[in-house]
């Protein structure tokens, strides 16, 4: 019986690191993509979209087509760059003056057009199709429209391909979970299989005697959600000191990072209570027969 009582002890602590674990991950999935989304909107944000325009367009037409971009709900900024302006960039960047090696500027003028990040969505037909489309309509300014999005698409596919695998990861994590719970009630059944037959002569009902297990479980989960809110909070203070995220700690992700908290927490009694609510009955029926 006393190596009974150790081996359900080792079970049950195993138990609770694997709920631990999963819960662990399970805010590291929540973290990657909050902050991977986040990561996301600035960067499509910071995509410029250019609209080069013919050499003789004249001022007046300029600022009628700079009003009417602006005004799209999906634009965020819009910015004329003359040719001059554009020679000084391109010289700048290259670091020397190329217009006088070349005797002439060969730069159009254009507007830089950055697009709002909630309106730009992964289906460009809703925003980039339809924004080229109203540029063609002035095909006596505009020659064209180009833009980039090779940066995004690339970090969708990694972010897509990372969520994917810690999704599996948690899956297995979780099935680890729920098989050492059933284990651990089954072990607290046979340890205690005298006291519940007494119980059940004196009149005590499946419920008082189902009590303290679901009990127990929901405490374990409790117990798992505050170690891994533990563990994430260290990895968010390592994260910002060692590698100098310091934007994890900014105050606008205070709200998140409570309420991630609190799911974690209550994802643990959920978990648990899956596990042992089917697990408690089936002993149960064992134990009474």
């Amino acid at each position: 019986m006393k190596r009974s009582k150790t081996r359900l002890w080792e079970t049950q602590s195993t138990t609770i690191v694997s709920i631990t674990l999963v819960l662990f991950v399970l805010g590291l999935l929540m973290l990657t993509e909050y902050h991977s989304y986040n990561a996301t909107q600035e960067m499509q944000e910071r995509i410029t979209y250019k609209v080069d325009l013919f050499p003789n367009v004249d001022s007046i037409s300029v600022k009628q087509l700079q009003e009417e971009i602006a005004g799209y709900e999906y634009v965020k900024d819009v910015d004329y760059i003359s040719k001059e302006e554009a020679a000084e960039l391109f010289a700048g960047e290259i670091g020397e003056d190329f217009v006088s090696f070349i005797g002439f500027n060969p730069l159009y003028p254009s507007f830089m057009v950055t697009f709002k990040a909630d309106m730009l969505p992964q289906n460009k037909s809703q925003v980039l199709d339809p924004f080229c489309k109203a540029m063609s309509q002035h095909d006596t300014i505009v020659s064209g429209v180009n833009y980039q999005e090779v940066v995004v698409d690339q970090m969708y596919t990694v972010l897509h391909k990372f969520t994917w695998f810690l999704i599996l990861f948690i899956l297995l994590l979780l099935l680890v979970c729920i098989i050492m719970i059933n284990t651990t009630i089954r072990l607290s059944f046979y340890t205690m299989s005298e006291t519940i037959g007494t119980m059940r002569l004196v009149g005590a009902t499946r419920w008082f005697i189902a009590r303290p297990y679901i009990w127990r479980g929901l405490i374990y989960g409790a117990l798992g959600g505050v170690l891994a809110d533990l563990l994430l909070s260290i990895v968010v203070m390592v994260a910002s000191k060692q590698m100098q995220l310091n934007a994890l700690l900014d105050a606008t992700h205070h709200r998140y990072y409570l309420l991630m908290a609190v799911g974690i927490i209550a994802a643990g009694m959920l978990i648990t209570w899956i596990a042992t609510v089917p697990a408690v009955r089936k002993e149960l029926r064992k134990a009474i027969q």
